[in-house]
């Protein structure tokens, strides 16, 4: 299966050839912990936690390492507002967001190295720097000397003043050029510090995803970097020219992709329109794996516009393709089902979960019109391989369907005594009777299927 990915360096879409098909790497900037992870957070784990599926179906071993940022100046204001270590609100939101990105269906990554264990690689690396001449000292901090790096904006394609102001930096007196961006940086007693070479102080946010990369993925080139839109400048920039040149030049990266912004009901999510959804929050009134089928919904690349209605949707597709697989409940999948060819080549097109999702559900209508016995067993396999390279259908599908029983107000026994009173009714030919327990159990939130002699309930969309 060859896969083909859109790579933002070169802005298009490349056949993905790993540097050592034996040993894949993928690196994806994960989050800063000092608060609840919203929804566009969550995006980039469901998108790359996709990727990171179809590699391991293609490959032997796939190297997936998602950092940690734990030492940040949001952090710092947190920490101080609760008069507390940083400590204790990194730990705090790094287990919350553990636990929400997993309620997502989200594998762990193979590693999740820590920016605070990692400040000796991260000083290592500012003195190569400094001494081949593409860093220099100045009042407490070390910046990187960004001419000194000829393919200096060759991801972000930025002209030179846009780049400045698109980094938002300080022009401080003691810069060399205003574009120079800070690698390390003088703390005071009320902040968390390091000792270094050049004082006391703490790593700028750049250089701690170029040290981590190295440290834990080696120092050679890797295949894949993924993040968010708004990190190819000038985060991901910045990362080529700070790796690049602590390497002698070697190439840093193959493969960049970056997944599209989440909009909420058209707007941009923002704390001044009071409309940012909290991934926790969300969980509490849906499902983790609508939540994910949800942001699978658009191709990752576009926008994503977040709606009610869009999770509402979401919701109702997994209702219909549970009810498939619990159709085939009495046929045993196969000890090792592959997905469908069409299915994987949606997927192997640089990540089409829209058609990926819709041969999901060609599957699905498959199974439902199947009476072969092999033929329903090949097709519950498929579904089930396929579910799991999208990260759905891991489910007991009873347990899906009336995992909702409890907002219908009605209990499972109670379902299934009108049940069993309407069979009587239709055995005496009391369609009046039928009907109208039919109707009841309608009115309270249940839907009867009746099919080949055998009536079966689930919980109204």
């Amino acid at each position: 299966m060859q896969i083909y990915l859109y790579n933002t360096l070169t802005r298009q879409k490349e056949a993905f050839t790993p540097r050592d098909p034996q040993r894949v790497t993928l690196y994806v900037c994960g989050p800063t912990v000092y608060n609840f992870a919203h929804i566009g957070n969550a995006r980039p784990v469901v998108v790359f936690d996709t990727l990171y599926r179809l590699l391991q179906r293609a490959y032997p071993n796939v190297v997936y390492v998602r950092n940690v940022t734990d030492v940040d100046d949001k952090i710092n204001a947190a920490a101080q507002a609760e008069n507390v270590p940083i400590g204790t609100i990194t730990e705090r939101y790094y287990e919350v967001y553990r636990a929400d990105m997993a309620a997502l269906g989200a594998l762990p990554p193979s590693m999740e190295p820590k920016v605070t264990q990692h400040i000796a690689a991260i000083v290592s690396m500012i003195e190569r720097l400094i001494a081949n001449g593409h860093a220099y000292e100045a009042e407490g901090h070390v910046l990187f000397n960004v001419p000194s790096f000829a393919a200096y904006g060759q991801l972000s394609r930025r002209a030179r003043d846009e780049m400045i102001a698109g980094a938002r930096v300080d022009v401080a007196p003691y810069k060399r050029d205003p574009a120079d961006f800070v690698l390390w940086k003088p703390s005071p007693p009320d902040l968390p510090g390091w000792d270094s070479p050049w004082g006391r102080g703490r790593p700028g946010w750049h250089i701690e995803c170029s040290a981590m990369i190295e440290r834990n993925l080696g120092p050679d080139t890797i295949d894949i970097h993924g993040g968010g839109h708004d990190l190819i400048f000038p985060h991901h920039e910045n990362e080529i020219a700070q790796s690049t040149c602590a390497h002698g030049g070697r190439l840093f990266c193959r493969y960049w992709m970056h997944n599209g912004f989440v909009n909420v009901d058209a707007e941009k999510m923002s704390k001044s329109l009071g409309n940012v959804l909290l991934v926790h929050d969300l969980l509490q009134t849906a499902p983790g794996e609508a939540i994910r089928l949800a942001l699978l919904s658009a191709h990752y690349r576009q926008p994503l516009d977040w709606t009610d209605a869009g999770l509402k949707d979401a919701k109702a597709q997994l209702d219909r393709l549970y009810r498939a697989l619990d159709a085939l409940k009495d046929v045993e999948a196969p000890a090792a089902p592959a997905a469908p060819a069409a299915f994987l080549a949606a997927l192997a097109d640089d990540l089409n979960t829209p058609k990926a999702l819709a041969e999901l559900h060609q599957l699905a209508n498959a199974a439902n019109k199947a009476t072969d016995t092999a033929e329903r067993a090949r097709l519950k396999g498929e579904l089930l391989a396929a579910g799991w390279l999208l990260g759905l259908l891991q489910q007991d599908p009873s347990v899906w369907l009336k995992g909702e029983v409890a907002k219908a107000a009605i209990a499972p026994e109670e379902i299934e005594g009108l049940i069993a009173r309407r069979h009587a009714a239709r055995a005496r030919k009391d369609w009046a009777e039928s009907d109208r327990i039919r109707d009841e159990l309608a009115a309270r939130g249940i839907l009867l299927e009746d099919k080949a002699g055998q009536t079966t309930w689930r919980v109204a969309s």
